[in-house]
């Protein structure tokens, strides 16, 4: 490889770089062990997983001929190996490197693994899609790794990325033992009401910043990009797979929350019940879509969901048509409280939270019937700021993380 071959990767590099803000940090940030020689972050298409290599690399390294950044779906790697790179960066004193987007790289999990065998001194950052299946790979990562998921923004960090208000995560049992003193100390500084409905539009993607009045079309666009580019780049489907896969989507979109019968809907997919699962456990592990199932969901024992949800709320206005207040609800309460517990559809009530805490949500006038004399059980109400007791304000759930 000649200077002139490596200088068109090092331009994109320092270009972006430069234009990397660290005013706000994700939470993700403070809680990786960076010291690992190996790391591994995965995450949802446009969560901002690039945003935090570069901000490490800008907080954390001085001496900028140590360290190197490149993403693997430049179009750069299809006439040159990352293998060959890493020779020519190591022989120069690379003693870091941060490898963006390595489910588009061939085989990327065992040259990987070879990269971190061979130079024992070189510490490895990577980030990936949400859909790899990473932590099982048919190649072993886990004894050489550690690895994070970066989901969305929350409610919480949507309100600090604005600068609105900065308070530190709330566990969920300080949220359900402390809500109403916490809820106190919010309204007292911010109308939240007002900045939760902005963030249930246009909150959970941090390039919201950047596309402005162009958010939402943008998240039509990122959520077509992961049924065409990011699931075939990780799961074996055919091009009329990855229709069916499109087609399934605008079929939850249009009927959050979706109770499916698998059947019938692999029926009206054209398509067999295997499929049927294994798209939506894809599309789940994606972030496109929450699937809410009777156990604790099994990657590798797909059984029918009892509710299928979009994504996040964001979806809803960027995929849906008119957004059903209900299901919004449920939805961004599923997605923050997903994002730090295990949840699973009970017999009654909404939401089995971490296997204790029993959640019914709904607007000011939903009442303890359906759960009444259940230990544990809440109610997360919308449009109130502040609750009593055992009624939470919903929008409290985004203080998770």
């Amino acid at each position: 490889m000649t200077q002139e071959e490596f200088q068109q990767v090092e331009n994109v590099y320092n270009t972006r770089l430069s234009r990397v803000s660290v005013r706000f940090v994700r939470y993700l940030y403070g809680q990786i062990n960076w010291d690992a020689r190996l790391i591994g972050i995965k995450g949802a298409r446009g969560v901002g997983k690039t945003t935090l290599l570069l901000q490490r690399i800008k907080q954390a390294h001085k001496k900028p001929d140590t360290v190197f950044y490149t993403s693997l779906d430049s179009i750069w790697f299809q006439s040159h190996s990352l293998p060959e790179l890493v020779e020519w960066l190591y022989q120069r004193g690379v003693r870091y490197l941060y490898l963006d987007e390595v489910h588009k790289y061939d085989n990327w999990a065992q040259v990987i693994k070879n990269l971190y065998d061979t130079y024992i001194d070189l510490n490895i950052v990577y980030t990936g899609s949400s859909l790899l299946e990473i932590d099982h790979s048919r190649v072993d990562l886990s004894r050489r790794q550690t690895l994070y998921t970066l989901q969305g923004l929350s409610f919480r960090e949507y309100l600090e990325m604005r600068d609105v208000l900065h308070i530190k995560p709330q566990s969920l049992a300080q949220l359900v033992g402390e809500h109403v003193p916490i809820a106190m100390d919010v309204v007292r500084e911010i109308p939240v009401l007002k900045y939760f409905e902005e963030y249930l539009r246009y909150g959970y993607y941090p390039f919201h910043i950047e596309a402005g009045v162009d958010y939402l079309p943008r998240l039509a666009e990122t959520a077509q990009l992961v049924v065409e580019s990011d699931l075939p780049a990780v799961e074996r489907l055919s091009y009329s797979t990855l229709q069916k896969a499109k087609q399934l989507m605008m079929v939850v979109a249009e009927n959050v929350p979706l109770v499916p019968n698998v059947s019938k809907l692999s029926a009206q997919l054209e398509t067999t019940r295997d499929v049927c699962l294994r798209l939506l456990y894809a599309l789940d592990r994606a972030g496109l879509l929450m699937l809410l199932t009777r156990e604790v969901k099994n990657y590798k024992h797909l059984v029918g969901p009892e509710k299928v949800f979009l994504g996040n709320t964001n979806l809803m206005y960027a995929l849906g048509g008119r957004v059903n207040e209900g299901a919004q609800r449920e939805t961004f309460f599923l997605n923050q409280i997903g994002s730090v517990a295990e949840v699973v559809c009970p017999q009654k009530g909404d939401f089995l939270v971490g296997h204790k805490y029993l959640f019914e949500v709904g607007g000011k006038g939903k009442t303890f019937e359906q759960i009444k004399d259940i230990a544990d059980s809440y109610l997360a109400i919308d449009g109130i700021d502040v609750g009593g007791r055992n009624r939470i304000p919903l929008w409290m759930f985004g203080l998770l993380y």
